[in-house]
């Protein structure tokens, strides 16, 4: 699994600032006190396909709206469209948009902002770490741009809308069996999806796609969607992705690609949403989930955001009516039985099962009590104490203001960093283990031997991406290419000796040739 947060941008003082131009001094920013562990490695894209649907076809590129376009490092059609004239070949150079780190993940421009892929992760605990990492990684970028004489400063925020009718992905990433019918997978997910926000949204001032229905609603990103099943993710955006892009072996696998989650910056809700979600896609896999369909699933999707109550009823085709909370309980129930019935009772799958269970009953007697857990419920506790000091009603300003600093990456700006501060926010992981996960990747995974080879041969790295490293050897008139299309192998059990042995990229080509 993995976690990709477009992070929103802004320059203080310079309404008239390009997204664009901003989101690559970033992405360069970040990258060049670096050098040669990450200057010179572009972004693989040969086996990218996003218009491949896995319903079973692929749209052409003339039918297909710029932004689902990700298979080409060209910024330049939507360049031509901000406006930047004579900015465009410095926005179009890869180098200054779009890096692969020693620690696995991807860091690029993508829509006109700055975006940190995780590396892949086997586990809940490793999701939080990574996703944590990314934080660290941008606020790095904050600091070096405001260091940087002549540069206007840049803040940035890990939230999903501007309230401008404007809104920005958080994508979940899960590997999956390719031999699960794509329409199984879309029957269970949809009520787990429409549900799971009262326990992994991060809280929104204003209502609608341009907040100016006034209220507090439990999901940043819910009024963004309009319907159930699609390709798309920037327009008409769908409860169920239908990307079709494995980064991995296609005929084993496909990558569930999930657009419909929040930015969190919560441990135990990030925790949470990828841990529970895991489940849910086990059961899907074993065909042991019941059947939980619920009627209008985009209209339902809206009305549980827009009720912080928890207390709004939702019918289920088989006339069934029950909160979002219950339905979750359903959901809970389904993967205790499936855990005791498998035998999958490792220790994070145990700790993801006590805490969904202790976090519904609370929600159930009173969200407040979450308030240390759970990013909607921390957000509303501060809004509403804000409000009954300066007797507010939810269309103020300031309020959207409060909202959005509880974004801020920066620790002395940021309200959820101060309630951290407080220790008034559960962690999972330690600051330790964060800066360290910046720079180093998973074990784990094929992010391994992605990470290790930036870290010890970046300068001989000419391009990588999720499913291959490419060298560029002095001497060698072709590129190297090293497929890594199985995400369980390259591990540091499976390569760390090898990598170990290698002094140079041509030794590790050349023994990967005669294995």
């Amino acid at each position: 699994m993995g976690i990709e947060t477009e992070y929103g941008v802004s320059s203080p003082g310079h309404p008239e600032a390009n997204p664009m131009l901003l989101s690559s001094q970033v992405v360069h920013a970040y990258a060049q006190p670096l050098g040669s562990r990450v200057g010179r490695a572009r972004w693989d894209y040969e086996d990218e396909a996003p218009l491949r649907d896995a319903r079973g076809w692929e749209i052409g590129r003339g039918q297909a709206d710029p932004s689902q376009l990700t298979d080409s490092p060209r910024f330049a059609a939507d360049a031509a469209q901000a406006g930047l004239g004579d900015l465009v070949d410095e926005v179009e150079d890869p180098a200054l948009a779009n890096v692969v780190l020693t620690n696995g993940a991807r860091l690029y421009v993508d829509h006109a902002h700055p975006e940190y892929s995780s590396p892949e992760v086997t586990s809940p605990r490793d999701a939080v770490l990574w996703d944590k990492a990314g934080e660290e990684v941008m606020l790095a970028a904050v600091r070096r741009i405001a260091d940087t004489p002549g540069l206007p400063p840049v803040n940035l925020y890990k939230n999903n809308t501007d309230n401008k009718g404007a809104s920005y992905g958080t994508h979940e990433n899960y590997l999956m069996r390719r031999a699960t019918p794509f329409p199984e997978i879309v029957k269970g997910l949809v009520p787990f999806f429409v549900s799971r926000q009262v326990v992994t949204g991060a809280g929104r001032v204003g209502r609608g796609q341009e907040g100016t229905e006034k209220g507090f609603q439990v999901g940043q990103r819910a009024d963004f969607f309009e319907v159930e099943v699609g390709l798309e993710t920037t327009l008409k955006r769908p409860i169920v992705n239908t990307r079709d892009e494995p980064h991995s072996n296609p005929d084993r696998y496909r990558r569930l690609h999930v657009i419909v989650g929040d930015a969190n910056l919560s441990e135990v809700s990030t925790f949470l949403k990828v841990g529970t979600t895991a489940l849910v896609l086990d059961m899907i896999e074993a065909r042991t989930l019941p059947d939980l369909t619920v009627e209008r699933p985009v209209s339902t999707l809206h009305v549980v955001s827009h009720d912080p109550t928890l207390r709004q009823l939702l019918t289920l085709r088989d006339g069934t009516r029950l909160t979002a909370v219950q339905l979750q309980w359903r959901f809970l129930e389904a993967a205790a039985e499936h855990v005791r019935r498998t035998g999958d009772d490792d220790e994070q799958t145990a700790e993801v099962l006590r805490r969904w269970e202790s976090v519904l009953t609370r929600l159930e007697r009173d969200p407040m009590e979450c308030a240390g857990e759970l990013d909607w419920v921390a957000k509303l506790r501060l809004l509403e104490g804000f409000r009954d000091r300066e007797g507010l009603e939810w269309d103020s300003p300031r309020l959207e203001l409060i909202d959005l600093q509880y974004a801020d990456v920066r620790p002395e700006k940021g309200l959820y960093h101060r309630l951290l501060a407080r220790g008034a926010m559960e962690r999972l992981v330690s600051e330790q283990e964060v800066k360290a996960a910046v720079a180093t990747p998973p074990e784990d995974t094929r992010a391994y031997f992605r990470g290790e080879c930036l870290a010890r041969f970046g300068d001989q790295v000419a391009a990588a991406s999720w499913d291959s490293v490419i060298f560029d050897i002095p001497g060698r008139g072709a590129l190297q290419r090293v497929p890594t299309l199985e995400p369980r192998r390259g591990t540091r059990e499976h390569v760390g000796a090898l990598l170990d042995r290698c002094s140079t990229a041509a030794e590790l080509v050349d023994a990967l040739r005669g294995s």
